[in-house]
């Protein structure tokens, strides 16, 4: 595979208000309105890097079960998760994706739908070039 360059840009003006942490995170054609996370006197309404990490690991996940799944025949009506990532005050530590999967036509048995979250997991990108553990927790 090709190397490829993935390119976000931050830009930071002064802060906002009492906010001196706020800044955008320019992804592609869209600005995410990010902060610090609250316990290191961000703004907990807006995005924060360790909020994308988590969000990074639980998509790249979720871009191969689909991927993996409609190669497989199987049809999805829907894809939910609640993502989270440990941070321990210097590093991270774990994370944990609890991916919700709806099919629309039959669903595939449960060895097939284990079968296609522990391929996902293998194939994200993302996942294999952290330094912690990344569990997945189908449900």
């Amino acid at each position: 595979m090709a190397v490829t360059i993935h390119h976000a840009s931050v830009v930071w003006d002064g802060g906002e208000g009492e906010d001196i942490r706020a800044h955008e995170v320019l992804l592609g054609a869209q600005s995410l309105a990010s902060s610090s996370a609250i316990e290191f006197g961000g703004d907990d309404t807006k995005s924060n890097p360790e909020m994308l990490l988590a969000g990074a690991l639980s998509s790249c996940h979720m871009l191969w079960f689909l991927d993996l799944a409609r190669k497989k025949g199987f049809e999805l009506a829907s894809y939910e998760d609640d993502a989270q990532a440990v941070l321990d005050g210097k590093r991270f530590t774990s994370a944990t994706l609890r991916p919700r999967v709806r099919w629309a036509g039959d669903p595939p048995s449960p060895e097939a739908i284990e079968e296609l979250h522990r391929r996902s997991h293998q194939l994200c990108f993302i996942s294999s070039s952290v330094n912690f553990s990344v569990e997945v927790e189908p449900s």
